[in-house]
């Protein structure tokens, strides 16, 4: 899908405020709380020029988070912890087997929110369509990244609707990024069955080892995803309509009541 407007920058220009390599930090394995409280700071460090654009790669133990948006009814029915966040969206579920990478970027002026979300989606499809998930697209009127239930996986243990392998949910605050996307590698989809994750409960949730029929871990996607993520705020990696289908946007319209 492209940019419902014309976006403020050219799409094959850099929305960086700065250039510069990225400062790439790997955290392995990293409670949720505390690695927000970790994005924040440097957040501000980034609005201040006192370091350059930053991107945390990690996994997180078991937890679900709840957007700004999530419902009583998306709420897990079991006793893993929830964490209510300031990122946009519903709820979704982090942990063990999963890619979480989150940009502390500085954005060009003007800032342009949804360029930047369209970014991000094309530079997970391009490191998922390059690992072998070659249908991997965009569904209009939903954020994150898709497999369209026309595609058969390979497991069978994979659902059959249309399923979501990549999620994202951000927060820009003086024009530094926050939050960002996950990508399902092999984790267990156990813990979805217990929310209605990111409030959709019309299509499923897949994992790239699911979909691929062998063991795809978060180390295996994680140069691929930060490679295409470089180029796609650069410019060097455009935005492409990738869409196979719409439906309703299930945030739309919708506040927090939590």
């Amino acid at each position: 899908m492209t940019a419902p407007r014309k976006p403020f920058f050219p799409s094959d220009q850099p929305i960086r405020d700065a250039g510069g390599p990225l400062d790439v930090r790997d955290l392995g394995v990293i409670d949720y709380t505390e690695a927000w409280e970790l994005q924040q700071a440097l957040a501000s460090q980034r609005a201040a020029d006192e370091i350059g654009d930053t991107v945390l790669v990690l996994e997180h133990p078991d937890t679900y988070t709840a957007g700004k948006r999530t419902q009583p009814e998306d709420l897990p029915d079991n006793d893993t912890p929830v964490v209510a966040v300031d990122r946009g969206g519903r709820i979704t579920w982090h942990g063990k087997g999963q890619l979480v990478v989150y940009p502390i970027i500085k954005l060009a002026n003007p800032v342009d929110v949804v360029d930047y979300v369209r970014r991000l989606e094309e530079a997970a499809i391009e490191a998922i369509r390059r690992s072998g998930v070659s249908t991997a697209g965009r569904i209009d009127g939903r954020s994150g990244v898709w497999v369209p239930h026309t595609t058969r996986a390979a497991s069978e243990q994979a659902p059959a609707r249309d399923r979501k392998v990549a999620a994202l949910g951000i927060r820009i605050t003086r024009g530094v990024t926050m939050h960002g996307l996950s990508l399902n590698c092999n984790n267990s989809l156990e813990a979805y069955s217990h929310i209605v994750p990111c409030g959709i409960s019309d299509a499923d949730v897949t994992t790239m080892s699911l979909e691929l029929g062998r063991t795809i871990t978060p180390a295996d996607m994680q140069a691929p995803l930060i490679d295409a993520l470089d180029r796609a705020l650069t410019g060097e990696l455009v935005v492409a309509n990738h869409t196979f289908a719409s439906a309703p946007d299930p945030s739309k319209g919708l506040t927090r009541v939590l």
